[in-house]
């Protein structure tokens, strides 16, 4: 049986998808990225110290670490579509939970709710682009998706935080909750079922929740994707939180300075993203990963070793940091998504969603253990931190030429599944 023509078919029904697509993972990261600015607030009003804040933002991260491996036992079993929407309902419950907490356990426990499911939307997302847009265009596609993140910065921060000076801190999660709601319909009128990736066999392997993670793990091109993607967080994670620390208390900016800093960087990581999926495409998704991230290596390395300097080059050097970071993850995913099959899509890309974000948190754990600040508030050892990053990054550009790339048709629009004959074309690693 042949595979049937896909779905999206025309350039405009790909750009309504990937709208939609991109719409669900701005609404998470935003709800991820909001809370941290939100301190000062939610200390206030909720009488709450600062290990109990740090408490609200590490529930997250690791509530969605744990529920992606949770989901990678099941999300191949079921339609796409429908997993999406039950999870992205759920997530957009959880926002509104958030708005109307009256005390810190109650907002801790909707956090850990918006986390987990919040943190399965990623993984489906892009499980979503590798399902239906085909693999010449995959590098572009992941890259307009991924640009949410950059809204996130520049648009979704600043206007939460505007909303939250007005009318207070429950208002930007009602916001959230509100807007999730709409790219909710929108998904629910747009977005294509689909079932190719299911056959008899595996509808009835319910019975086996843990074979289809074992299928994942036991192959080693799926090991060494998801260690390829954990490094690459890792990576970014060891350095990226004490980027504002170090430069209002060593870099001499003024914290008023900091929003500058990442409101440009947000800016230059939405082109970047953009502009490198589409390179991804045109010159080999792992030659680009390879260059871009040779490149990011030195804004690295200056910005943890940058000495008190004019904020014309403080913004210089962040911006090209922020936007080449973007663009190494769009180039890493574009490859990581055609590391496997789609039979075994869904569970893979939960698994390495979760795996990747434990890796972040592992990372800003040993960051926190290289760097110290003096009596005087300097910081001491970012250095170091940037050293780690640069070796971290060394190994996953080796990493990337060791993965096996799949070039599959992209799946139908159907109820019927796809054959067992359809033709797979691999793609050799150095392209």
């Amino acid at each position: 049986m042949s595979l049937q023509p896909s779905m999206p078919s025309t350039p405009h029904q790909e750009r309504i998808l990937l709208l939609i697509l991109a719409g669900i993972q701005f609404a998470h990261i935003l709800d991820f990225m909001v809370l941290m600015p939100l301190a000062p607030l939610l200390m206030k009003n909720l009488s709450i110290s600062t290990q109990q804040f740090a408490l609200l933002v590490s529930i997250y991260t690791l509530a969605a670490a744990f529920s992606g491996i949770f989901a990678a036992t099941f999300v191949d079993l079921f339609e796409r579509k429908r997993v999406l929407l039950v999870f992205f309902s759920l997530f957009g419950l959880s926002t509104f939970w958030c708005a109307l907490a009256g005390s810190f356990e109650t907002l801790l426990l909707a956090r850990a709710l918006a986390g987990a499911f919040g943190g399965v939307l990623a993984a489906m997302v892009q499980t979503m682009v590798a399902d239906l847009i085909p693999f010449e265009r995959r590098g572009k596609a992941s890259g307009s998706v991924m640009s949410a993140t950059a809204v996130a910065s520049v648009v979704g921060v600043p206007l939460a935080l505007l909303l939250s000076n007005l009318f207070g801190w429950r208002v930007p999660f009602a916001a959230i909750g509100l807007l999730t709601l709409g790219f909710f319909v929108l998904a629910v009128l747009r977005l294509p079922t689909l079932r190719t990736h299911l056959s008899a066999a595996e509808q009835s392997a319910w019975r086996q929740p843990f074979a289809k993670m074992t299928a994942v793990l036991k192959e080693r091109n799926h090991r060494i994707a998801i260690l390829f993607m954990a490094l690459g967080g890792g990576s970014t994670f060891i350095v990226i939180p004490y980027v504002a620390l170090y430069l209002s208390s060593t870099a001499g900016l003024d914290e008023s300075q900091i929003p500058l800093v990442y409101a440009i960087g947000g800016i230059a990581s939405f082109f970047s993203a953009r502009r490198i999926g589409r390179l991804a495409d045109e010159w080999g998704k792992v030659r680009s990963y390879r260059i871009v991230a040779l490149l990011s290596i030195i804004p690295i390395f200056i910005l943890t070793h940058l000495p008190v300097v004019a904020l014309g080059w403080v913004l210089l050097v962040t911006t090209v940091f922020f936007g080449l970071g973007p663009g190494r993850a769009v180039s890493a995913m574009a490859i990581t998504i055609s590391a496997v099959k789609p039979p075994l899509r869904g569970t893979f890309m939960s698994l390495n969603a979760a795996i990747q974000q434990l890796a972040c948190g592992v990372a800003a754990y040993l960051g926190s253990l290289l760097i110290s600040q003096q009596d005087n508030g300097v910081m001491v050892g970012f250095g170091h931190a940037g050293w780690a990053a640069i070796a971290i990054t060394g190994l996953t550009i080796y990493l990337s030429g060791q993965i096996q790339m799949h070039q599959i048709p992209t799946l139908a629009v159907s109820t019927q599944a796809a054959s067992p004959d359809a033709e797979l074309l691999v793609v050799k690693a150095n392209q």
